[in-house]
């Protein structure tokens, strides 16, 4: 492999996680950090520590310029980006590859055209993978918006074609509502993601999210199986597992042979996950978009897989070609990851920084916490609240949850509010243990178990 060093452009337990796969390849580990990430546990690991810049992310891991300078100036030869910030930022990855390193992740160009979720749509429909009913290209004005929605019927959604992570999404239910809510959206857009363009599609009621993981070299490409990401509050994930539960062998299939098509379309190097609506009344699915990226939930795939996913995508960076063949990707057993962030669900997830005064993490057999945290970590108050992730393996779903009530159980972060007590109760839930859950599960059920508390 050509690269002895990596710089890591990015944070938090991510950024932990990826040092940890370079420290089983032999690699010198060079880590970014604001201002106010200088005595985190990414930091404390690293071979060395660079500061890019003031706490605010603007200023620091989303400039393009003082990121990819600090990272040449390191002499490192690759960088990874994690997921977030400049994860799927098509200009960086060219930045990186102009200023002479490698981007661990594919390239500006693919990152391009499937960052964009028209074009992606273009993509996966010309290589056979079924898409929602929607707009072929973005929609311009209201009155195109008005009559497409009349033809696949309401309610349909709203999107930007530009953006991911759930943001800026808007339902609407009829043509009222679809004229005031369209150029609200458009506005909205061009100021979160400087591209003003939507698209439309219908919504698919009671839909399950479902992803399937993908690794490719350019020439060769393989899924490692899928994973469910149903529980949601507002269109962000909760709670992952793997495999997607109830999906009979043939359906399974045809779900990851189309991902693979699709990823054979662009020559795609990389790991990178395409994800689905699945219709479980017509158990018909329907591509929504692809994440160019490593995603938070990777851990579930590695626990069935055995596959480290982040060391893989490493070594495709470097020139070596994808280690395995398809029928060398063999599923076991079930895994579940719970997001456990610094957020007190009674009181509709208001953010707790603080510092961790004492640690507790559960140990076990199938028990994986990837975080972030050591006691007497401060943690800062300027990014996402996520903590760790608590990832548990069974045999089978039944073994999966009662290990994950135990190491619920066994996780204690003293300090701060955490959603650890959310999971506690998803886990007991019936429904939950049953499967019976989609998208729309989680906010309905948050406000019967978790009362937002009065005001002090």
């Amino acid at each position: 492999m050509s690269i002895a060093s990596v710089f890591i452009a990015n944070r938090g337990e991510i950024a932990v996680r990826i040092n940890r796969a370079c420290r089983e390849l032999g690699l010198r580990v060079v880590q970014a950090a604001s201002a106010a990430d200088l005595d985190s546990l990414a930091a404390r690991l690293a071979d060395e520590v660079v500061e890019i810049g003031p706490p605010p992310a603007a200023k620091s891991y989303l400039d393009i310029e003082r990121v990819v300078a600090a990272a040449r100036d390191s002499g490192c030869d690759a960088v990874h980006p994690g997921y977030g910030f400049l994860a799927e930022n098509a200009d960086f990855a060219d930045a990186v590859v102009a200023a002479g390193m490698r981007f661990i992740g594919p390239s500006g160009d693919a990152i391009r055209l499937l960052g964009d979720k028209v074009e992606a749509r273009r993509v996966a429909q010309a290589a056979g993978v079924p898409v929602v009913p929607g707009s072929d290209g973005r929609l311009d004005t209201l009155e195109e918006a008005t009559a497409l929605a009349a033809q696949i019927g309401y309610p349909v959604m709203i999107k930007a074609a530009a953006g991911g992570g759930g943001r800026g999404i808007r339902i609407v239910h009829d043509a009222a509502e679809l004229a005031r809510q369209f150029p609200q959206a458009s506005g909205e857009a061009r100021a979160a993601f400087g591209d003003g363009g939507l698209y439309v599609e219908k919504v698919i009621e009671h839909a399950r999210h479902v992803e399937v993981q993908l690794l490719g070299d350019g020439e060769r490409f393989v899924h490692c199986y899928e994973r469910e990401c149903s529980l949601q509050r507002r269109r962000q994930k909760v709670w992952e597992e793997a495999p997607a539960f109830g999906l009979d062998q043939a359906l399974r299939e045809r779900l990851c042979a189309s991902a693979v098509a699709l990823a054979a379309a662009v020559h795609y190097r990389g790991a990178g996950t395409v994800e689905y609506l699945y219709d479980p009344r017509t158990h018909e699915f329907y591509f929504i978009e692809v994440n160019t990226r490593i995603q938070v939930e990777h851990p579930v795939t590695e626990m069935i897989t055995g596959i480290d996913l982040v060391a893989t995508m490493i070594r495709i960076a470097g020139g070596e070609p994808l280690p395995f063949a398809q029928d060398q990707v063999r599923p076991a057993g079930h895994a579940i990851e719970c997001r456990i962030n610094a957020e007190d669900p009674a009181r509709n997830f208001m953010p707790g920084p603080g510092t961790v005064t004492a640690l507790t993490v559960p140990q076990g057999e199938g028990v994986r916490f990837d975080t972030l945290l050591y006691a007497g970590y401060a943690v800062p108050p300027f990014y996402d609240s996520l903590l760790g992730k608590l990832i548990v393996h069974g045999p089978d779903r039944d073994t999966c949850l009662e290990r994950l009530r135990d190491a619920l159980a066994g996780l204690d972060i003293v300090g701060l509010a955490t959603t650890r007590g959310l999971h506690e109760a998803l886990a007991r839930d019936a429904d939950v243990i049953a499967g019976r859950t989609d998208t729309r599960f989680l906010e309905p059920w948050l406000a019967r178990e978790f009362v937002p508390a009065a005001a002090p």
